[in-house]
């Protein structure tokens, strides 16, 4: 039997040169409904927020800026009072059923107890308060949303395994009864019903829906998301719960579901791309024992349909700097659509996590008969300018800081946050995926694909 090329893997050990993770607020807030997000840092956090989130004047987004003065850095001021009169206006203001704090760089450098003032706050305020760190030091850009889900799975409800292992035996004696009368409309109901299932990851609801009717279709139910569309409908967890992952950024969230709330981990790769959705559902099949009916069939279908860009795309190179951990889920697709990856740089690079789409990403390669790109962990830019200089990749996916001078020196760029607000998960997201990647690519050349319609390049929650 032959083994696959082991990628290659390095680490040159730069700084983060990405976005700040505190941008998580900008999707987060949207999909849980009934919270409120209060970013704890000094005024370039909240010029940050202004400028990168916009400034919704009638929208009244839910989240704010505490903003910290000398005084509360000198330790002149008491933190804990400061914090509770600001909690007390969202409150009257607001009424959220949750109030998350989020920490930044200079809460991490002036050692703020955060996590020691919530607790006594929660109980004069009467509003739970979860506290997540987001500082740019410690996070790449979409580990913001992955300290914050790491924290709200410790308040999702228990799961009880012992007394609803109890109820599915119950269940299967009522199910052999509804055989032998031949009801089967009611016993696939209640094998639905048996698949503990719980998503994590935030994806805009209309794509959530999308994930959940493909897993329906292979008669696999999904009892829960986190996050959840409202705080008190968090999913339980526990031993007998088996939890996937939709995004490749949430290492940190899936080592606390397993090491502390006892789940089970489904070790899938990620739903980007057809190949990749093909592949997650496939894997949830097999955990529960589920034979994948027509995935075949709809994978093929939706390479049919997106011919038009993968023309433009193949052959060409591209070339990743590395920003929002999205990567390696990315360069997959791409090289399945017929490109050349030169390298695969990335923030931070959680082997075991991202073990499946590794696994994919090395299947995809001898499949497509592409060498195997390089992976780069904290990459320097300054080296990875002097290796594009070599290679000039025709596209370069890169941070926003970097995008200009690569565009002075002929190579086509495309900023990696916008992978992050776009729609590209599931079957029906690939256009989405390949409108971004080609677009830089058709404005040099004067391409137009089909003119099919295409779906919205932002994150509709």
């Amino acid at each position: 039997m032959k083994t696959l090329e082991i990628p290659a893997f390095e680490c040159e050990t730069g700084n983060y040169h990405t976005f700040c993770p505190i941008s998580c607020v900008a999707w987060l807030y949207q999909k849980i409904e009934d919270s409120f997000f209060l970013v704890v840092g000094t005024k370039t956090c909240g010029y940050f927020l202004q400028n990168a989130l916009g400034v919704m004047i009638f929208a009244e987004p839910r989240y704010a800026m505490a903003e910290l003065e000398e005084g509360d850095i000198s330790a002149q001021l008491n933190d804990q009072e400061e914090l509770k009169k600001i909690c007390l206006q969202i409150k009257n203001d607001r009424n959220p059923s949750v109030i998350v704090w989020i920490g930044t760089c200079t809460t991490e450098i002036i050692k703020m107890d955060l996590e020691g003032i919530a607790p006594r706050l929660e109980k004069q305020v009467g509003i739970p308060i979860i506290v997540a760190r987001a500082n740019g030091l410690d996070y790449a850009f979409t580990q913001g949303e992955d300290t914050v889900l790491a924290a709200m799975a410790h308040r999702c409800p228990e799961y009880l395994y012992s007394e609803n292992k109890k109820k599915t035996s119950e269940r299967n004696e009522r199910i052999k009864i509804d055989i032998t009368s031949s009801n089967k409309d009611l016993f696939q109901k209640n094998e639905l019903i048996k698949s503990n299932l719980v998503l994590f990851g935030s994806l805009p609801s209309s794509v959530a829906s999308q994930l959940n009717l493909e897993l329906k279709r292979q008669s696999v139910f999904v009892s829960g998301w986190l996050p959840s569309q409202k705080y008190n409908e968090l999913p339980s967890l526990g031993e007998g719960v088996y939890v996937c992952g939709v995004n490749p950024f949430l290492s940190r969230t899936a080592t606390t579901l397993m090491r502390r709330r006892k789940c089970q981990l489904v070790g899938s790769p990620f739903p980007i791309g057809p190949d990749g959705t093909r592949a997650w559902i496939e894997k949830i099949c097999l955990v529960f024992n589920k034979k994948p009916d027509g995935l075949k069939e709809r994978e093929n279908q939706v390479w049919k349909n997106i011919e038009d860009y993968t023309q433009i795309i193949n052959g060409k190179s591209v070339f990743f700097m590395g920003d929002n951990l999205l990567e390696i889920s990315i360069a997959r697709f791409l090289i399945r659509c017929g490109m050349v990856v030169y390298e695969i740089g990335i923030p931070y690079m959680d082997k075991r996590y991202q073990a499946a789409e590794l696994a994919l990403l090395q299947h995809t390669c001898k499949e497509m008969k592409t060498p195997l790109p390089r992976i780069v962990e904290k990459p320097d830019n300054y080296s990875q300018v002097q290796r594009m200089h070599e290679l000039k990749p025709h596209l370069a996916i890169t941070g926003m800081a970097h995008a200009n001078p690569l565009e002075a020196r002929n190579i086509d760029t495309k900023w990696s946050v916008e992978f992050t607000f776009a729609q590209i998960h599931g079957f029906s997201n690939a256009r989405d995926i390949l409108e971004l990647v080609t677009r830089p690519l058709r404005c040099r050349v004067g391409v137009v694909p089909d003119s099919r319609s295409l779906s919205k390049q932002t994150r509709d929650y």
